[in-house]
């Protein structure tokens, strides 16, 4: 394994930590405001929090321009000035902030009704889902990668399906959520093969999710100011830490790595998701949940063995 997978591969575990953490986040703010609403706070807070670092970045780059042609460059504008790399990146951040929004949706609405780590568990099946969904864009991914697959697979049956095989609305409706995942985890894998900007895709996707939420809340919700104020704790983690700093890096991972992979890794979430919701909210892992979580862990670990295979995706 090249040290640029490595990193990229402890970054996106660092994602899945901070996703599974932000679940709580996530249940807890259910109790104070619409799901709709949550999600337009913590995606304008994601938004945010990028203003200043794609502000230092740039000029950090324009210094260095600076000091290789001995003479002051002017300012780096938000978009290229190249036609073609323009239209991509407004390409790339509206359907990847449509999907985000969708995906986000689906979610937040579904923890209305379950309980945190059940959620991370559910939203973890799009591991089954990015491979599938690579085939249609002629993609193969290896046999390691299937079997990490179907090892997550049937990990993911131990920690969500009961004896009876029923499912309850909000997981139904998280099920749904996990599809919009793995769409969402393909299309900034297409855009980042297209070399765009990995912060302001992650600004652009925000700020559009941020706008369709607040409609949907507009809509469908009651905006209490002070219901919001209240839920300012679960609001700043999920905002700040999982939207601003775990979706960026997200993006900034998948550029070492592939998607059935990176889909893996992410889906990692769901095990810190029971962790956190043991620790923090009292939900308890029962012996077959964690024989599930082992069995995601084996995945893990089989997706990152070397494969010789021509036919593997990068």
């Amino acid at each position: 394994m090249s040290k640029e997978k490595l990193i990229g591969n402890i970054i996106l575990m660092l994602t899945s930590i901070i996703w599974g953490s932000a679940f709580v986040a996530q249940r807890v703010g259910m109790d104070y405001i619409g799901p709709h609403t949550f999600n337009a706070a913590r995606f304008i807070l994601a938004a945010l929090v990028l203003i200043p670092v794609i502000h230092f970045l740039e000029k950090k780059i324009r210094k260095k321009l600076e000091l290789a042609a001995g003479t002051e460059q002017k300012k780096i504008p938000f978009f290229p000035d190249d036609i073609d790399e323009r239209k991509t990146l407004i390409k790339a951040g509206l359907a990847c902030g449509c999907v985000l929004f969708c995906g986000s949706a689906m979610q937040q609405i579904g923890l209305v009704f379950t309980t945190a780590g059940k959620a991370g568990f559910i939203t973890a099946l799009y591991i089954v889902l990015v491979p599938i969904f690579s085939l249609f864009l002629r993609r193969i991914p290896s046999i390691k990668c299937w079997i990490g697959v179907a090892l997550g697979a049937i990990g993911l049956y131990f920690l969500t399906i009961t004896g009876t095989f029923t499912i309850a609305f909000g997981d139904f409706v998280v099920l749904i959520g996990a599809g919009f995942w793995a769409v969402h985890l393909l299309v900034i894998d297409h855009f980042l093969h297209k070399k765009v900007d990995a912060l302001k895709l992650s600004f652009l996707q925000f700020s559009l999710s941020a706008i369709l939420s607040t409609i949907a809340a507009l809509i469908f919700e009651e905006i209490s100011i002070t219901a919001i104020i209240a839920c300012t704790i679960p609001i700043l983690y999920a905002g700040v830490l999982s939207g601003g700093v775990g979706f960026t890096l997200q993006i900034i991972g998948q550029k070492h790595t592939n998607p059935t992979v990176a889909s893996l890794i992410l889906s990692m979430e769901a095990v810190f998701g029971a962790l956190f919701g043991f620790l923090i909210l009292q939900e308890v892992l029962n012996m077959r949940e964690i024989f599930g979580c082992i069995l995601m862990f084996s995945a893990i670990i089989i997706s990152q063995l070397p494969d010789k295979r021509k036919n593997d995706i990068p």
